[in-house]
Order: structure tokens, then sequence, then C-alpha cells
């Protein structure tokens, strides 16, 4: 028997785009829908519910947007269509080969990225890799998410290496007082004395080499703990 074909929606605000690429796509990939803006987009894909979004990174936020491209307009289709549609991924297919491009889509939740570039049936291994829950990337912008997600992922390392040496009450006294709580305050929400707070308070300094509660703020919101 043979295998289901992968469901796809196209996502752009060009129609001869859209019609070419549906054209050049594989028999083993059926098109199951079309949208040229982010808010009939995500309509199409709740209705629709395909296996992947072939989605244009620029798009205009709703029809009357349509001659004014929007950046997070790709964004906006994940973030609005993913909650509703959990199992659906999407595959970024732009004419934009900008890394702040390629990082933001992924951030927002894309499983891949390739450029108009591509052939038909390089974008339809794409869709079948991406639709088996694999990554893809054209070549070049590879090292754009390596860079950006192997810093993120040792910052991540060194703030949590930096909290390792807190215990989970010093923690919780070390977010507080970075709000900007007043002793008593603290005191008050943790069901601890006011000297119990004062010699946390004097541990997490020591501990993270700062001196005194406004550096503390500084390292905690630099660190997204607040």
């Amino acid at each position: 028997m043979a295998e289901a074909p992968v469901r796809v929606v196209i996502v752009d605000d060009h129609s001869i785009f859209r019609s070419g690429l549906r054209a050049d796509l594989d028999a083993s990939v059926e098109v199951v829908g079309e949208a040229a803006d982010a808010s009939s987009a995500i309509e199409i894909i709740e209705a629709t519910r395909p296996d992947v979004v072939l989605l244009d990174v620029h798009l205009p936020a709703s029809p009357g947007a349509a001659s004014a491209p929007d950046a997070a307009g790709g964004e906006a289709v994940i973030r609005g269509a993913s909650p509703v549609v959990p199992t659906t991924r999407f595959l970024a297919l732009s004419v934009s080969d900008a890394a702040e491009d390629v990082v933001r889509v992924i951030r927002a939740g894309a499983r891949g990225y390739i450029t108009k570039g591509s052939s038909g049936a390089e974008v339809s291994r794409a869709v079948h890799a991406v639709a088996e829950g694999d990554a893809v990337f054209s070549p070049r912008l590879a090292g754009f998410v390596l860079d950006a997600f192997g810093a993120a992922v040792g910052e991540t390392a060194a703030r949590d290496d930096e909290l390792d040496r807190l215990s989970a009450r010093e923690q919780e006294v070390m977010r507080l007082i970075a709000r900007g709580y007043a002793y008593k305050e603290v005191a008050a929400e943790l069901f601890i004395s006011m000297k119990t707070v004062e010699s946390h308070v004097s541990a997490v300094l020591r501990k993270l080499q700062l001196s005194s509660r406004y550096e503390l703020t500084a390292w905690a919101s630099e660190r997204r703990l607040l």
C-alpha cells in the first residue's frame, strides 16, 4: 500500500510563487490549502490541520496590509496556529537569508528554513524530513542557527551554574530582593525572620561575587530571572 502523501499548506503573499511551488512539488506532497497573509493563514491551518506549513517569513498581517509586508508575519502564523494544531510543523521558505530572519522564525517554532532558490525536489524532501520530525536548513543557513542556539545554550549553562551555587531558599530570597522587596517584606513573604533574610542576602552576594542589592538586581535582570 502506498504511503499517504504529506499534507501541506503554502503561505506566501505572491500567488505566482504559490502556483509555481504547487506545480513543482512531488506527487508525495499534497497541497490542502493556500494563504496570502498571516490572519487567513491561521484560519486555513486550523481548518485543514496539515502535516507541514510552507511559510514565507515576510507576510502581510492582514488583507488590508497586502502592500506592506510585515517581518513578523511568519512568526505570527506560527505563534497563532501552534496552540490549536500542535502536531503541525512549520518550514520557513523565504527569499531572505538574513541571519536575524532565520533565528527569529526558528525561535518562534519553525522546524527548518530553506531559501526560495531551492528546487521543487529539494522542497519536497525538506517537507518529508520536517514531517518526520527532523530539522532542515539550507547549507549556508545552518551556521546561523548553530551560532545563535549554541550561544543560547552556553548562556543557559552559565546561568544555571551560577544558580547552583545558591540553595533553594537563597534563590527565593535573591529573586525577591532583586525585584525590589524590602527585607521586612521578604521576611513576611517567606515566613522567616529579618535576621535570616539578612544572612541569606549576605550569602547570595558573597557566592555571586556582588557588592550590593543594586548589582544583584542588574545581575538577575541580565539573566531574565525577575
